[in-house]
């Protein structure tokens, strides 16, 4: 049997950074996030029994497993084994991981990728997990076994899936679906524009150091969070509203907030090319990832797209289409079937590719 699970990347619309436990437990966190249509894949099929291999796509971030020592290995690959030695699943087992997104762009790829692996294997051995379960699994394993510096959005937004307003608290998170209307829905989409400016890594310390100043109360900290959840609010009320000026105006405001709080981290690069969108026309927007890479994401009217994207490539970003997408993660289950069973017409077609080939 082959299993096939997959779960959205999401672009986080405001709130960003009260997600973290430091934040939220003590100030309520909130979230406005958006997943789209990129995806994460699982594919698991059966394996030989010395051992269970974890192959992902990147040939960079390749394992070969038999034993649980290499756990924690501070590879590519740390999260997979984790998740899989949370499952007490040692051998017998193929797991394969692709991404339509490089990882390190900002748009939630660990969290995709911890979910669609806990809701694959959880199939594969019986239970079907709900979104909320794979999420809150996703989140111990991530932020608690493996301590990584990491909020609850990206878990959370890839289970559950669609525009969605999310809230954390010390002792639960709520996820409410915002209410918009289908005219609103389809103007914002066609108004939304992705630019990739290559793949990097967020530094760990500098989320640390985030985390250590909200632990210590620092006060220009927690104004810029508090700030920054302000905006989430007024941006759930304006998408419901159906005021989509108003809405790029936020993003803009949010992102000069989210800015200052992560001094230091977006390259001057990428703040050059988000200051030439706004001066070609797109209202507002944020740079995802961090250093020189990542995904630039724009609230931008029709009419000023064509400037924005001949500014934007100019400076060497490629834009890439961009799709809302409501379903969170999906299980896909595929049987072999046996080569007698192919119909005469399809062997028959692809026997003369074959010669076609030739």
């Amino acid at each position: 049997m082959v299993l096939i699970a997959r779960a959205p990347m999401h672009i986080c619309f405001g709130g960003d950074g009260t997600d973290f436990p430091a934040y939220y437990e003590r100030h309520g966190g909130l979230v406005v996030s958006a997943t789209i249509g990129y995806y994460v894949y699982v594919i698991l099929s059966v394996g030989s029994r010395d051992g269970m291999h974890i192959i992902a796509a990147d040939p960079r971030a390749l394992c070969q497993r038999s034993t649980r020592d290499d756990l924690f290995l501070d590879d590519d690959l740390s999260l997979p084994k984790a998740i899989t030695d949370h499952f007490n699943l040692y051998d017998g087992l193929n797991i394969f991981l692709a991404s339509q997104v490089p990882p390190g762009t900002g748009l939630g790829s660990p969290g995709s990728v911890a979910v669609s692996m806990i809701k694959a294997l959880a199939f594969w051995c019986g239970l079907d997990l709900a979104p909320r379960q794979v999420a809150e699994m996703a989140c111990h394993i991530e932020l608690e076994k493996l301590a990584m510096p990491v909020g609850k959005q990206d878990q959370y937004a890839a289970a559950f899936g669609g525009l969605n307003c999310i809230r954390f608290s010390r002792g639960d998170v709520s996820v409410d679906a915002l209410r918009i209307s289908p005219e609103t829905r389809e103007a914002l989409e066609s108004r939304l524009m992705l630019f990739f400016a290559g793949t990097s890594r967020q530094p760990s310390g500098a989320l640390q150091r985030r985390e250590k100043t909200v632990e210590e109360g620092d006060n220009g900290t927690l104004r810029r969070l508090e700030a920054i959840k302000e905006l989430g609010l007024e941006i759930c009320a304006v998408l419901e509203r159906g005021d989509l000026e108003a809405f790029g105006n936020l993003l803009h405001q949010s992102w000069v907030e989210q800015r200052q709080l992560m001094d230091g981290v977006t390259s001057p690069f990428l703040a050059q090319c988000y200051q030439t969108a706004r001066q070609h026309g797109a209202l507002g927007g944020k740079v995802t990832g961090a250093s020189s890479g990542g995904f630039l994401v724009l609230y931008c009217p029709e009419g000023r797209q064509a400037a924005v994207t001949q500014a934007l490539t100019t400076l060497g970003l490629q834009r890439w289409p961009v799709a809302l997408d409501d379903e969170g993660v999906q299980v896909m289950e595929g049987v072999p079937w046996s080569r007698q069973h192919v119909p005469h017409h399809v062997s028959f077609a692809v026997e003369a590719n074959r010669v076609g080939a030739r």
